[in-house]
């Protein structure tokens, strides 16, 4: 049998992978967009929380704000990034930034792969990072230019000291379209998520799988350790049976507890990014993970009910999984069965758009179209019946980010995608499907994949899934 993510039970788990490649950023964009603006370098500068510089350096370890400067060449020398770090990690800096740029495997000797030399810089530590990146801009201005290129995200106070230091801070959108376009690597860390993820799916639906209506009343607490999404409304006495599992009431919070548990077990972190919505709280995705959170009551889950579980956990290297699937436990084939059809068809009508060089408004647009021809109105508003969110977005060191479906530039080989469409009725609940691709010259690959299917069913029935 497969267990559910895909793989078969005897298959090896992520613990038996071989090494990956290390993570390496071609800093040569950032090079070319300064020579193209006739800057004097580039300054980003951030946390460990920020994402372009986390991609830049390939170092998140430190606790306070840090710094990179690139500078382009000169008659002199070649194209130079220097990195501003506190002396606690000067040594995963050299490795993860220096080291792992150079072309040979260890070799000190060696070049870098991308011609920009590298180094680390523990100096001036107590100076604010905004001062210490002016120092170095001034150390590489050959040609007294003032304009300096930093990401749309820079801190105030980092532009500010840059601005009294005789700089220019000129917005650039490099780093966000370089980090769109992955590599072989950091598709590889991103596929490795996506396994883990999958696992989560598996054991949200076993747990679905395993529960049982019943006409008790809704637990008196539920301490979900994050927001509940409950059915929106009181349900009064008609209201469908709450489901029990292990002989206790099914909450949304027991259900995220349980689907966290098992992304911890395979390595990486929720993140806070596990959503999972019930019933007509699927509708409304005003909140966090696009559900509206409960406020100060517990979140039964009720048989008949669309429960929509929307996972995006975060890899050791910082790289997102996303997989949405809705399920409902003993539904009745109604409302939820035709949005169901309706959403996987238009997965596949938007799946079938994803190759290199097609419109991202045309993966959107197709979507839409198909949920048009169930009878659902592609162009709702939220709050109403319909198609009220966008197709899809990028996936990398950010939960979501460029390109957006639609929004975006047209799509090139490297975008990674989460494709998830769906539809919703405030009163009645909703239906989600999503995976990632990798977008390829000639169409697409999907990164991992789990079943379809309202009905959840128990994918870890056998030993070897567990």
């Amino acid at each position: 049998m497969n267990c559910g993510d895909g793989r078969p039970a005897d298959a090896p788990r992520d613990g038996d992978d071989p090494e990956p490649e290390p993570l390496r950023t071609d800093l040569s964009p950032v090079v070319e967009a300064v020579a193209e603006a006739d800057a004097t370098g580039f300054v980003a500068v951030g946390d460990r929380f920020d994402a372009d510089l986390r991609y830049l350096t390939r170092v998140a370890e430190p606790d306070g704000t840090y710094g990179v400067v690139v500078a382009p060449a000169s008659a002199s020398s070649p194209p130079r990034a220097v990195l501003l770090v506190p002396a606690a990690v000067a040594e995963v800096a050299e490795r993860r930034f220096v080291d792992a740029g150079r072309v040979g495997a260890s070799s000190t000797d060696a070049g870098f792969h991308d011609g920009v030399v590298r180094a680390v810089r523990t100096d001036r530590a107590d100076d604010p990072v905004g001062v210490r990146t002016a120092a170095v801009l001034d150390e590489y201005d050959s040609d007294d230019a003032d304009r300096v290129l930093v990401p749309r995200s820079i801190p105030h106070d980092a532009a500010v000291y840059l601005e009294r230091a005789g700089y220019d801070p000129a917005s650039t959108p490099v780093v966000a379209d370089s980090r769109a376009v992955k590599s072989p690597a950091e598709v590889d860390r991103i596929r490795r998520v996506q396994r883990a993820t999958a696992a989560g799916m598996a054991r949200a639906e076993t747990v679905l799988a395993q529960s049982d209506p019943s006409r008790r009343g809704p637990p008196e607490d539920d301490p979900a350790g994050g927001p509940a999404r409950s059915s929106g409304t009181d349900p009064g006495d008609d209201a469908p049976p709450a489901l029990r599992w292990n002989d206790a009431p099914l909450t949304v919070g027991r259900l995220r507890r349980a689907v966290n548990a098992t992304l911890a077990a395979r390595g990486v972190s929720d993140a806070g990014n596990t959503a999972i919505a019930v019933g007509r709280a699927t509708a409304d995705r005003s909140g966090r993970g696009g559900f509206a959170p409960a406020v100060g009551r517990p979140a039964p889950i009720r048989a008949g009910e669309t429960v929509v579980v929307e996972l995006a956990p975060r890899g050791p290297d910082g790289y997102h999984g996303a997989l949405t699937r809705t399920f409902v436990v003993d539904g009745d084939g109604g409302w939820e069965r035709r949005a169901y059809v309706a959403v996987e068809a238009a997965r596949e009508a938007a799946l079938a758009e994803v190759t290199a060089g097609t419109p991202t408004a045309t993966v959107h647009g197709e979507a839409g179209a198909e949920l048009a021809a169930y009878g659902f109105d592609p162009n709702a508003s939220p709050g109403e019946p319909g198609f009220t969110h966008d197709a899809g977005h990028g996936v990398g060191l950010s939960r979501a980010e460029p390109p957006a479906l639609p929004g975006g530039p047209a799509l090139r080989p490297g975008h990674v995608l989460a494709v998830e469409p769906g539809v919703y009725d405030p009163a009645t609940g909703g239906v989600r499907l999503g995976d990632v691709v990798v977008v390829r010259e000639d169409g697409h690959e999907l990164l991992g994949s789990y079943p379809f299917g309202t009905t959840p069913v128990d994918r870890e029935e056998s030993d070897g899934c567990r």
